[in-house]
């Protein structure tokens, strides 16, 4: 068995060890973003998907082809016009050409042109007419030129026209364009596999004849025509802006080479006057069709919108078009539009709506939104042309107008947000939390008196603390943890709300008798662990107030909360780490709060405080060494109120740091005053500092006018801190502590051994002097444990060079014992209640009086 006096050391010494091995096995909770990044974030990504998945819908209906059709076409006509085609001659017969030979040109007349194209040695003639019959005279003549192998002649398989008789299958080539919904054609058809025969279209069997020359073969599979060794992909039905084109048979897109002149044009009658050069026909592909608008031969192109005069292209420029654009399919820039694949095209439009969710957050000045969207639309549009002008040809339509949608839409979720959610956590604000009751209390069944709705309030003690010692970004940090914490205890259903800057409610049904209660006590043993901060632990305790709702009551939102919040007030008062489920008295007793708050301000602003003195004995030699200053209240309808009755709210309401200014500055006055009359005495004073006291930054700069002002030394005071005010955050504490020994006061750890201060702890705090808490001072007498603990505290404040002060010193047994046990200076009724300012006056009227008297004895012994 250890002896008494080592046996508390040791006890403290196990707690400790204890208390780092709890610390040493916590999880290190790092810090979270702020929780409006994960929302912002959630939000984001949901929007996308669904704008996403609400296009890929539209696309089923095509409701926004026709847009996507029309910036094509704009598309087009922004492209810079290409060089004439030299490969190519047009042979147009125009309105003169009409006038002069009729309508349709007999057979003679179209021979005698077809025999001039002949002498100058074209490699291709394309006949860019329909000759289904007999036009006389000059049959003979006509069917002649017709056996010619590089002749090719047209057909129209929709409208049941025939080519000219005695043609060969592979010298017709048919007509049929593919419009689209608009009448407008942008699309190449090419080929159509049919089941007895196949069908090549005009321009191909014009282009194939032309490239035979040239060794270019031609060959068709299942998934690509190939001329020479270049595949050509027949267009899907969904590629570019296309969301359900009819693509049967091999179709490509047709860029247009120019949107006039395709290559040099000369009319039927300079044809047939030989006023044609004839470098333009030989080696060349000679296409003859109408160019007279009245034959209405005439198609809408991308090109229509844009003209002024003329807005459709004629049929033999069209054929031109096509042909010059299969001629340069086997070159090395062939000119074929290409596409992004499915997928690419989703995550274009994805990103576009992703990007609008980001700004849409991010972004809260008009000005920077409206800049930031037109430069995105103008990205869309630009990358869009850049593309185009590649024969590139991606949506543009889906993604600005995604690009529009996604920016509502986190907008209008943002502006939810901001309405009902708290910014930094992410929960429930106070407004959005009260619909909620709402909605709970009224769908509540009232036949069943076990289901009870509760509502639970929970506040953070001493938080501004941590805010205005670590900083308003530390304190968010930590808040984050807290919340995290809660999470992770919390079940699904309770609704969690950040009701104020430390504040929280949470609402959930209670099954069973203690269901709150219980979840209470876990919520206080969960955050009551230390959180890290900057490798800090930082202790946080939690006062918790219960409201239930009862069967015959009909509860409104408001009532719960306001139940709730005075239960939770009334945890306060009982100390840290409490909880109260509310009664009815609480309300009255919260109503006699909100008077006595009033009458509070109230006398501080009427100065109805006063100060009683309590002294400060020295046990070896009997006499006043000092006053502890307390405060008194002369409530003008309660009389004199003491400490107890309203410190307390004092503390809660932030009152007490006037008060506190208060009681500084008459103590130093009244230091000055003692100072002054008994000059011979050398007496302390006394202050007790709140916590919230503290907690402020302005506390050093009060305490040093209240010293400058009195015009007393800051030796004179002693200045009353608890343990508790301290392990908050011990680093910051024992800053704090320096600044105030650096005004030359003396420091005491009051009520010390009833905190949870640890020995490495006290060892570091500058602490001068050390209070015995009355607690143990009462009960010395009965107890040898708690006399044997006074015996410890003293040892170990003498071995850290502090002087002992004890508290509620009440009879001569206890005060001979302490001075025993050398503790140098007692306080408690034994001596004198705390006095008013006259009775402690004349206290120290007589104590000067006695030491006259022993001087007087001393100089003249009997």
């Amino acid at each position: 068995m250890k002896s008494g006096v080592s046996l508390p050391i040791a006890a403290l010494v196990t707690q400790l060890r204890s208390r780092l091995r709890q610390i040493q096995q916590l999880s290190v909770y790092k810090s979270p973003l702020p929780r409006i990044i994960w929302v912002a974030g959630r939000s984001v990504l949901v929007s996308s998907t669904l704008l996403t998945g609400l296009f890929l819908g539209l696309q089923r209906f095509s409701v926004l082809e026709s847009l996507e059709l029309q910036i094509f076409d704009r598309f087009v006509q922004l492209q810079p016009d290409a060089d004439l085609d030299p490969r190519l001659l047009i042979v147009t017969i125009n309105e003169d050409d009409l006038q002069r030979y009729g309508w349709p040109l007999s057979d003679q007349e179209l021979a005698q042109g077809l025999s001039q194209l002949q002498m100058h040695q074209p490699r291709v003639i394309g006949l860019d007419l329909y000759r289904d019959m007999v036009v006389p005279p000059g049959q003979t003549a006509f069917a002649t030129q017709l056996h010619a192998d590089n002749l090719i002649v047209i057909t129209n398989v929709a409208h049941d026209i025939s080519p000219p008789s005695g043609v060969e299958a592979d010298r017709v080539g048919f007509n049929n364009l593919t419009l689209d919904a608009d009448g407008v054609l942008r699309r190449n058809l090419l080929f159509v596999a049919g089941a007895e025969q196949d069908y090549y279209s005009f321009a191909l069997r014009v282009s194939l004849a032309y490239l035979a020359a040239e060794g270019i073969t031609f060959d068709v599979t299942p998934d690509a025509l190939f001329m020479g060794d270049r595949p050509v992909i027949p267009l899907k039905a969904t590629d570019g802006g296309y969301q359900t084109a009819d693509t049967r048979g091999y179709q490509v897109m047709l860029p247009y080479r120019t949107r006039r002149d395709v290559a040099h044009t000369v009319t039927f009658s300079q044809l047939l006057n030989g006023t044609v050069n004839p470098q333009w026909i030989r080696d060349k592909v000679v296409l003859v069709g109408t160019f007279a608008p009245s034959l209405k031969d005439m198609i809408y192109t991308p090109y229509s919108s844009a003209q002024s005069d003329i807005f459709q292209m004629p049929g033999v420029i069209i054929h031109a078009q096509m042909v010059s654009q299969l001629l340069d399919i086997p070159s090395d820039n062939p000119r074929l539009f290409r596409f992004w694949p499915r997928w690419g095209e989703w995550l274009w439009f994805w990103g576009w709506a992703t990007v609008a969710g980001c700004l849409g957050w991010s972004l809260r000045h008009p000005l920077a939104f409206g800049v930031a969207g037109t430069v995105c639309l103008g990205l869309i549009g630009g990358i869009g042309w850049i593309s185009f002008s590649q024969l590139i040809w991606i949506p543009m339509a889906e993604p600005a107008l995604g690009f529009v949608a996604g920016l509502g839409f986190v907008m209008a979720h943002r502006l939810r947000y901001a309405t009902t959610r708290d910014t930094l956590t992410g929960l429930l604000n106070r407004s959005a939390f009260v619909r909620s009751l709402t909605r709970s209390l009224a769908h509540r069944p009232h036949d069943k008196p076990s289901s009870a709705l509760g509502v639970m309030f929970l506040g953070l003690n001493r938080f501004q603390l941590i805010n205005q010692s670590l900083g308003r970004q530390m304190g968010d940090r930590l808040l984050l943890l807290i919340v995290d914490r809660l999470h992770t205890l919390l079940p699904g259903s309770v609704r969690l709300a950040r009701v104020s800057g430390d504040e929280f409610a949470l609402a959930c049904k209670q099954r069973h008798n203690g269901t709150l209660t219980t979840l209470a006590d876990q919520l206080q043993t969960v955050l009551a662990d230390p959180f890290w901060l900057n490798q800090q632990p930082i202790v946080i305790t939690t006062s918790i107030g219960i409201a239930l709702t009862q069967h015959e009551y009909r509860h409104t939102p408001e009532d719960l909360l306001r139940d709730a919040h005075t239960a939770m007030y009334r945890a306060k008062s009982l100390g840290e780490t409490h909880y109260q489920v509310f009664a009815a008295g609480m309300l009255e007793e919260s109503v006699d709060r909100f008077t006595l708050e009033k009458d509070l301000r109230q006398g501080i602003n009427n100065q109805e405080f006063v100060l009683h003195y309590q002294p400060i004995m020295s046990l070896n030699g009997g006499n006043v060494v000092g006053f502890e200053a307390l405060v008194r209240w002369h409530h003008p309808k309660r009389g004199l109120l003491s400490p107890q009755q309203f410190i307390p709210l004092a503390e809660e309401t932030g009152l007490i740091i006037p008060l506190g200014e208060w009681i500084c500055q008459s103590a130093c006055h009244q230091v000055r005053q003692w100072k002054t009359q008994f000059p011979s005495q050398l007496l302390m004073m006394g202050i007790n500092i709140s916590g919230r006291q503290f907690e402020q930054p302005e506390l050093i700069g009060h305490l040093a006018q209240s010293i400058r002002d009195s015009g007393i030394e800051g030796a004179e005071l002693k200045l009353e801190i608890t343990e508790s005010m301290v392990m908050g955050n011990v680093e910051v504490a024992i800053d704090l502590m320096l600044r105030l020994k650096s005004l030359g006061c003396t420091l005491g750890l009051d009520d010390f051994g009833t905190g949870y201060s640890s020995l490495n702890h006290l060892r570091r705090f500058p602490v001068d002097i050390l209070k015995i808490d009355l607690s143990f001072v009462q009960r010395m007498d009965e107890s040898r444990e708690d006399h044997e603990i006074i015996r410890t505290i003293i040892s170990l404040g003498h071995t850290l060079g502090m002087d002992l002060i004890a508290e509620g010193v009440e009879t001569p047994a206890q005060a001979e014992a302490l001075r025993s046990m050398d503790c140098e200076f007692g306080q408690g009724y034994y001596w004198a209640k705390p006095l008013p300012v006259e009775d402690a006056t004349a206290l120290l009227w007589r104590q000067e009086s006695l030491a006259d008297l022993v001087s007087r004895a001393d100089h003249h012994p009997n």
